[in-house]
């Protein structure tokens, strides 16, 4: 049996409901035999990029961030559209490693979770090319619809989802392994 891999999380929502972290949580449960994840948690923490912080004296928690995605063998992003675009903390926290190479050639899954999720998506897989992430169409998913894929109680109802998302596991194992 291979080592576990280490895949750091990041949700877009920073709603403490969300579907997002709900289909992160089925993800790291899906994955715990190839996997150990962590997800972040600082998103609302994070202070508003300043490129002259970034680059001289970034904060604490920026420092953290960086490391746990430099020491992480891949990343997953999970995330809404909101605007017809990511939401404004996850880029935020995206801003704070681009003048880094923290996301250059990492494994990276790409989950857009939404009603629609179309323009957020495309705009999710632009920001992260341009970070030089590595990733595939295997290794991307859009979730359309999500809020109804999930019953009163909160479980997945949608196997087809659950399906998608064990393959998408699949490829970015395979990615982490090239």
């Amino acid at each position: 049996m291979s080592e576990k891999k280490n895949i750091f999380a990041i949700i877009g929502s920073a709603s403490s409901n969300s579907t997002n972290l709900k289909l992160i949580e089925i993800f790291a449960r899906l994955s715990e035999s190839d996997f150990r994840l962590v997800i972040f948690d600082g998103l609302k923490k994070l202070p508003h990029f300043d490129p002259e912080l970034s680059a001289k004296n970034p904060p604490q928690l920026v420092v953290e961030l960086r490391d746990a995605i430099k020491k992480a063998d891949g990343i997953i992003i999970c995330t809404p559209e909101y605007v017809f675009s990511i939401p404004s903390g996850l880029k935020n926290a995206i801003e704070w490693c681009i003048s880094t190479t923290v996301f250059a050639d990492k494994p990276t899954g790409l989950i857009t979770a939404s009603a629609n999720g179309i323009k957020g998506h495309e705009e999710l897989q632009l920001i992260m090319k341009t970070a030089m992430a590595k990733f595939t169409d295997k290794t991307t998913l859009l979730i359309q619809e999500v809020k109804g894929k999930f019953d009163v109680d909160n479980n997945l109802t949608d196997n087809k989802i659950i399906e998608n998302l064990s393959n998408l596991i699949k490829a970015l194992r395979g990615l982490i392994n090239e």
